[in-house]
């Protein structure tokens, strides 16, 4: 491996510690006492010390003493004084380290005695001799106090090399809230989200927003008395939804597995098997396209619950998503990108067939399938032939209506041909009671009354594989175990299935499913 100039260099920086007596990576453990912003946050300026506020956050006076560790991010070295800025885990804050602070003479060069230094001796030697690189983590011991400039800081009595960086950070710098020499090329910042987390601003904050959705989530439902379960992600049928799964093979029972593509099967059979309500928050895998809003693993939250219908499930879901909003962005609104989104219920009702009627003036009630195939191709709906009535009906919806919905939108009372596992609507015939919810013009959830009917769900499951046979790759397949199961019985029952991905997309502002995503999928290098 060829090194740049900076990393044979960092690496001389390691030998020199290690000649010195330093150890660059200590196994010992660095207790820390405070966090740069909690100080920032609550320092007063008077000398009364261990106060705590209200809230029960302590309150930091001049001469606390405190112990801060994090990464070095800059550093300024002015004769007797030097000036570097720590960055935490939650923020960043300065810390100031005085030649008067070390008494004891300091060699120029390591000798052989070098190991019989002082620590304030190393110190010196580690800082004052430009040891430290940006992107070192160092642990601070010192006291807090605020500088002749107003800023609140740290002065370092003691330091403590805790890892060495052997690869320099790229350096952004900021100036009137405008980045420069930015790590801004996506592709970079995705395969190497650790540099991004650390060198770019509000990336970090995007991921606790999301840790913040999924911890709200899961209270609602909590509090609601749902348990969290887990069900298999190998499984032998892909079902519970139409699309293109991952093939693997297990060896020792030499058959082919399915990464699976949703949850809902096994969700259901805990509802037969007794569970008031249950949801599972976990990964899917469908083998189809990556783009802005799809990566091929995905998180979703799928929630089941008995006696309940979708009238009632479009009522849970608002509540759900108000209460989400204001957790993370502390308002029921969001600003993404030109268009303010509300979250605050109740949301707006509307049946597809309606919906497509009001946006092209077509009434495909009235229509045969053949009529609205010739409608479809009229919209520049391509590869129409193996499609049945309602795959067209869900691609025109697609084409000429879904992207306009940019507030909270349940479109409702889908055909029976889109909706494999979902129960026929009690008073509308031909049509199922299912709803998606649309925001800013993309589908975020799916729901239904759910199919509980064996027979009807028998000959559901038929129609799907006549469609397979047309040649539609993501027709569903008969799940034999599961339809043993709801010739069991299972009771009336209300699910939805949530894109978490897509949910963090909306409530963090972030144009693509590549921004809230840890890690995306990405082309091998």
């Amino acid at each position: 491996m060829e090194l740049s100039e900076q990393e044979i260099v960092r690496r001389q920086s390691l030998q020199t510690m290690r000649d010195m007596g330093i150890d660059p990576y200590p196994a010992a453990e660095y207790e820390v006492t405070g966090y740069s912003t909690d100080i920032k946050a609550h320092f007063v300026d008077n000398d009364a010390n261990g106060a705590n506020d209200a809230n029960g956050e302590r309150i930091w006076h001049t001469g606390d003493p405190v112990r801060i560790a994090g990464r070095l991010m800059s550093k300024r070295i002015m004769g007797k004084a030097s000036f570097i800025e720590i960055q935490d885990s939650k923020g960043r804050i300065q810390v100031y380290v005085s030649r008067d602070d070390i008494q004891a003479p300091v060699p120029e060069e390591p000798t052989a005695n070098s190991q019989e230094l002082t620590a304030d001796q190393q110190m010196y030697n580690v800082v004052f001799k430009k040891l430290l690189d940006i992107g070192d983590f160092i642990g601070i011991e010192g006291f807090v106090f605020r500088t002749q400039m107003g800023e609140i800081s740290v002065h370092a009595k003691k330091l403590t090399v805790l890892a060495k960086s052997l690869r320099p950070l790229p350096i952004v710098k900021y100036k009137d809230g405008v980045a420069y020499d930015g790590f801004n090329d996506p592709e970079q910042r995705y395969r190497q989200r650790y540099v991004d987390l650390v060198v770019n601003e509000g990336v970090k904050d995007t991921f606790l927003k999301r840790a913040t959705i999924l911890r709200t989530m899961r209270q609602v439902f909590d509090e609601a008395g749902y348990t969290e379960v887990e069900t298999p992600i190998l499984q032998q049928i892909a079902g519970g939804a139409s699309a293109r799964p991952f093939i693997t093979h297990h060896n020792s029972l030499d058959v082919d597995m399915y990464l699976r593509i949703a949850t809902e099967l096994y969700l259901k059979r805990l509802i037969v098997g007794g569970f008031e309500g249950v949801y599972e928050i976990g990964r899917n895998f469908r083998n189809e396209g990556m783009d802005r809003s799809h990566n091929p693993e995905f998180t979703c939250m799928e929630l089941y619950v008995q006696y309940k219908d979708y009238n009632w499930m479009m009522t849970f879901t608002e509540q759900l998503l108000e209460r989400i909003a204001i957790a993370v962005n502390g308002t029921t609104k969001v600003q993404i990108g030109d268009h303010e989104v509300d979250f605050k219920a109740p949301y707006r009702r509307l049946p597809i067939l309606d919906a497509i009627k009001e946006k092209t003036g077509l009434d495909l009630a009235s229509m045969s399938e053949d009529e609205i195939r010739v409608e479809a191709k009229k919209l520049g709906v391509e590869d129409t032939e193996h499609m049945g009535k309602g795959k067209l009906i869900d691609e025109i919806f697609g084409e000429t209506c879904e992207g306009t919905f940019i507030q909270p939108t349940f479109i409702t009372d889908y055909p029976v041909e889109m909706s494999p596992l979902t129960k026929m609507h009690r008073s509308k015939p031909g049509l199922t009671e299912r709803f998606e919810l649309m925001v800013n013009g993309k589908e975020l959830a799916n729901a239904y009354s759910e199919l509980n009917d064996p027979i009807d769900q028998y000959n559901r499951f038929v129609e799907q594989m006549k469609l397979a046979d047309k040649g539609d790759d993501e027709a569903m397949v008969i799940d034999h175990d599961f339809m043993r199961a709801l010739e069991y019985g299972m009771p009336p029952t209300s699910g939805i299935g949530i894109g978490i991905d897509r949910l963090a997309i909306l409530m963090t502002g972030q144009p693509t499913i590549q921004e809230v995503l840890l890690f995306p999928t990405m082309r091998p290098e």
